[in-house]
Parts: structure tokens; C-alpha cells; sequence
């Protein structure tokens, strides 16, 4: 490849002058954040923007205690500034979401000019996928995973019900509401009030676990391209990944086999498709070398290291 197929964007500037431009790609990108914030606070049929997030993230606790018998679901708010607060930590979250093109465009604009035109290709697709399989991740803990876990959080309060009822004798007396769990005989009641901030901290919760959790194939396909990982090292640390996968579902999921075994899946499935990713840049990569006449037609991208592994056995047995 001849240098000019392949150089960097040199500049001349001194450091001030790069300086100068970071301050101006950091002022575009906070007035990004800031109008992106902006947009949730514009009042849609009375109410604001973030409020309509808020209803639409609060759903499945809404469904949830509606199948468990409760005809009108309520959420309450303990002091007079927390549900302010709240609709502000959902523009913050989503405008940030709104306002990440523009963000990343000024950091791409900014780092560009040090990368190789190569760098530039390999690296652009790459920041195009994340906010795509953060958004798969995301709908996917929103629409399935919290579902699941305020059906079993919510759910639990109605076993509890049953059991405590049996146990008193008033079994008769068993309430219609799911999530009211008479203590004894005497009607002592422990009823479920929920906060909307702290239900809001659990769908928010599941829906960064999962959108972080879904990069692992954009991480992984990287990391095969500029060669920190290989698709036969991924396959052979395979059983430690999924003990590690196993641990990461008991830690972000509630204790519910059936939603850890979901999470399990759904992360173990994109770790199979990472070892297929990383095979197909390393196929690329051995088409361009064998096109260059560094590997024969008979040679893989392994041979050389697979020589040096055996000269150094051979040393070491001497």
C-alpha cells in the first residue's frame, strides 16, 4: 500500500490550536446535551415529553399489578421535589440518547484527522453499531426482561397473601388486591405503595445493563480488529465465559430462574455470534495478506505463531 493510499491527516497546528478545537467540539456537543434535554420539557397535550417516557417506562409495573388484580394502579411521590427530579433524570438519560449523533460526530470529527484512512474505514461502522445494539438491548429489557421481574416482585407479595391466610385461618378473607399481604388474623396489612423514582430505578436499571450488555459483539469484533482477540482464543476460554455469563445474570436480574436464563441466553448467543464476527475479519485479513505474499495459499493466520510457540517449546526442553 503506497502512502498515499494510506496516511495520516497530518497537521502543522500547535497544541494550542488543537486545544481551541476541542473546546469548540465540547461547546457543540454540551449545547447537543442541552437542547436534547430541552425537547423532553415541551408540553404535548398538557403534559411534558418526559412525561410520556415516564408513563411508557413505568408500563410494565402498570400491566403487572393490573394482572394481579389491581384495577388502578398507583404510584405516589414522597416530597415535593422528587417528581420534578424525576422527569429531569429521564431528559438527562434520553436527551443524551437524542443528542449522541451530534456528540459523536464532534468526537469523530476530532479524532479523525489522527487516524489512518484505513483506521477511519475499520473504525466508522463500529461507532454506527453501538447505539444501534444499545437500542436492540434496551427494547429488549424494556419489552421482555422488566415485565418478567415486576411479575415476580409484585408476584411474590400475592404468594405471601396466600400463605399468610392459610397459616391464620382466613383464607375466606383473602383480598382481591395481589400486592397486600395480611400479616394476622387481626388485619394487620402490609400493602405496596409504590415510589415512582424508585420504579423508575429499576426499569432504568435494565435497560443500561441490557444496552451495555449487547455491545459485547461490537467490543469483541473490534478488539479481533486490530488483533487483541482471535475467534479461536474466544472458543477456547469459552466454558470461562459462560460461568462469567452466569454470574452476570444473577447480578442484574432479580432472583428469578426464568429471567436469568433469559439474560443467559441472550448474552451467551451474542457471544457466539462475536466468535463468528471476529472469523470473518480474520478471513479479510488473511485474503489481504496472502494478496500481499506475506502468507502462502497453504498457510492460515496461525502458522506463524504456531512456529514460534514450537521453537519455544523446543528451547525450553533444552
Amino acid at each position: 500500500m503506497s502512502p498515499t493510499d494510506d496516511e495520516i491527516e497530518d497537521s502543522s497546528a500547535p497544541l494550542i490550536e488543537h486545544l481551541a478545537e476541542l473546546r469548540t467540539r465540547l461547546i457543540r456537543s454540551v449545547i447537543a446535551l442541552l437542547i436534547g434535554i430541552s425537547v423532553f420539557f415541551i408540553p404535548i397535550q398538557g403534559d411534558f415529553i418526559a412525561e410520556h417516557v415516564l408513563e411508557f417506562l413505568l408500563r410494565p409495573i402498570e400491566q403487572s399489578l393490573r394482572a394481579l388484580g389491581d384495577p388502578s394502579p398507583t404510584l405516589q411521590y414522597t416530597s415535593p421535589q422528587e417528581y420534578l427530579f424525576t422527569l429531569f433524570r429521564i431528559s438527562m438519560v434520553f436527551g443524551f440518547a437524542l443528542s449522541f449523533p451530534v456528540i459523536g460526530y464532534q468526537l469523530w470529527r476530532f479524532v479523525a484527522p489522527g487516524l489512518y484512512r484505513s483506521e477511519k474505514n475499520a473504525f466508522l461502522p463500529f461507532l454506527v453499531a453501538s447505539p444501534l445494539m444499545f437500542l436492540l438491548g434496551a427494547s429488549f429489557a424494556h419489552f421482555v426482561v422488566t415485565p418478567l421481574a415486576m411479575s415476580f416482585f409484585l408476584g411474590f407479595a400475592d404468594v405471601s397473601s396466600i400463605f399468610a391466610n392459610l397459616l391464620s385461618g382466613a383464607a375466606e378473607d383473602l383480598p382481591d388486591s395481589a400486592a397486600v399481604v395480611p400479616e394476622t388474623s387481626e388485619g394487620l396489612k402490609i400493602t405496596f405503595f409504590g415510589k415512582v423514582n424508585e420504579s423508575l430505578s429499576i426499569s432504568l436499571t435494565f435497560i443500561i445493563a441490557f444496552g451495555l450488555c449487547f455491545q459485547l459483539p461490537v467490543l469483541l469484533t473490534l478488539m479481533g480488529k486490530a488483533g487483541l482477540v482471535s475467534a479461536r482464543g474466544l472458543a477456547d476460554v469459552r466454558k470461562y465465559a459462560i460461568v462469567g455469563i452466569l454470574v452476570l445474570a444473577a447480578l442484574v436480574t432479580p432472583p428469578d430462574v426464568v429471567t436469568q436464563l433469559i439474560l443467559f441466553t441472550a448474552v451467551y448467543g451474542l457471544y457466539e455470534i462475536s466468535i463468528q464476527l471476529v472469523k470473518r475479519v480474520e478471513k479479510k485479513r488473511v485474503q489481504k495478506l496472502r494478496e500481499e505474499g506475506i502468507l502462502g495459499e497453504d498457510e492460515d493466520l496461525y502458522s506463524e505463531f504456531e512456529e514460534d510457540d514450537e521453537d519455544g517449546e523446543k528451547d525450553a526442553k533444552a
